[in-house]
């Protein structure tokens, strides 16, 4: 039995981390900390574990992170980087959900999240966990950096093309709409039902700190950097990211059926892609609660400009789940244990 430990569990990511956990037969939870609510059992603050988590909260400076063969990060940006070190060298293996070691260029992180980094040294031997693209890298890592929600969905839906090389690497556009619990569990004014329902608006447009994590994945992933147009949208729904990507074709050989047999055979082997029939228009209803992101991929009017749909759950594929992903993969698991999820309809 693996022992696992949560930083930061009071909030979505935490409680979903704690969900998706009680569900695995070789992993147990022996710790879950946080500051605000140290001392409180764990289904006061989330009744919907009751009977799923007999957890108290810790205070993270009490933990015992080093019996624990991985910890989860689920903090916010600027924490995990400072804690990192000490347990790598204790030889405890961390998946990081926030932002601390996606950004490979320590100048590039610095710029966007406004901060000093307090561990450059860790962010050439993290590694980027993406599953479809960086699997064998990340069964063999010691620190996963989790990717971002908005992330995840748009690398999946330009990937295929890329690789083959068959669109424009300089004009791609990714036009992605998400479920509030994207901006974290934290009160604020613009997060209230009265000022979020019945609205939808655009944010960030100037520069979203996702642009410079989906640009160096790309570029990883495909050995060639990008250009990307990033503009992220506010729904007034809890859950889900819908993604609309587009791309010109720099060839006029491909037709749809190539198209979709293309998509087909990139993800074929990946239990948490799903590429739609062709046709389809993917909901994020459809992968709510679930490890999976759906696309579907569109040639309107048979013109050269492709236009990909992704949707994602932001909590599981986009977050806890995918975490879980890596975590398996770190520690010798079954890739898909505890992420058997069923879609929460209606």
């Amino acid at each position: 039995m693996k022992q696992v430990g949560i930083v930061g569990g009071s909030g979505y990511t935490g409680s979903e981390l704690l969900r998706i956990l009680s569900r695995h037969s070789d992993v147990e939870v022996v710790f879950i900390s946080s500051r605000a609510n140290a001392g409180s059992r764990v289904d006061e603050l989330y009744p919907h574990l009751r009977g799923i988590c007999d957890l108290e909260f810790s205070d993270p400076a009490a933990a015992d992170m080093a019996q624990c063969d991985l910890v989860f990060f689920a903090t916010p940006n600027g924490t995990a980087m400072k804690t990192a070190a000490q347990l790598l060298d204790k030889g405890v293996k961390i998946v990081d959900l926030s932002a601390d070691f996606r950004i490979k260029d320590r100048a590039v992180w610095e710029k966007w999240y406004g901060q000093t980094h307090a561990a450059p040294e860790l962010l050439d031997t993290a590694v980027y966990g993406l599953p479809e693209i960086h699997r064998d890298k990340i069964s063999s890592a010691q620190l996963v950096a989790n990717p971002g929600c908005y992330p995840t969905c748009i690398q999946l839906g330009f990937l295929p093309l890329l690789e083959a090389g068959l669109v424009d690497r300089d004009t791609l556009i990714a036009d992605a709409k998400s479920g509030i619990s994207g901006a974290g569990r934290g009160a604020s004014v613009s997060n209230l039902l009265a000022e979020a329902a019945d609205s939808f608006k655009a944010y960030a447009v100037a520069g979203h700190r996702h642009l410079p994590e989906i640009e160096q994945g790309l570029h990883m992933a495909t050995g060639s950097p990008v250009s990307l147009t990033f503009t992220p949208h506010l729904l007034p729904i809890i859950r889900g990211i819908h993604a609309t990507l587009y791309m010109d074709l720099t060839t006029d050989s491909v037709d749809d059926a190539s198209l979709q047999q293309l998509f087909e055979k990139r993800y074929a082997d990946e239990p948490f892609v799903d590429v739609m029939p062709a046709g389809s228009h993917p909901e994020t209803r459809s992968v709510k609660g679930a490890n999976t992101c759906r696309l579907a991929v569109h040639r309107p009017q048979q013109r050269n400009r492709i236009v990909v749909l992704a949707v994602e759950d932001n909590l599981v594929k986009g977050a806890a789940g995918q975490a879980v992903q890596n975590m398996n993969l770190m520690l010798g698991l079954t890739e898909t244990a505890a992420l058997d999820l069923s879609v929460l309809a209606p």
